[in-house]
């Protein structure tokens, strides 16, 4: 799990937090939420925790959080 950044032309850049998976032998991205709305530092803290080695050595797993609107 990770955090895109998309550019847009004419306005601020896309946040979106997206998996890499497998189909087919190729690579694709499915996008869980858009953090586009939330304060940079949630951003930042947020790509901190998804960075975070677990005991096994593998990145943590965090499940989607739900965005307030």
């Amino acid at each position: 799990m990770h955090i895109d950044v998309v550019p847009n032309r004419n306005s601020k850049p896309a946040y979106l937090l997206r998996e890499s998976y497998r189909e087919g032998g190729k690579v694709k991205k499915r996008t869980l939420a858009n953090l586009s709305s939330l304060p940079i530092e949630q951003i930042e803290r947020i790509r901190q925790i998804l960075r975070i080695p677990t005991q096994s050595g593998h990145h943590s797993e965090a499940k989607p959080a739900t965005v307030p609107t």
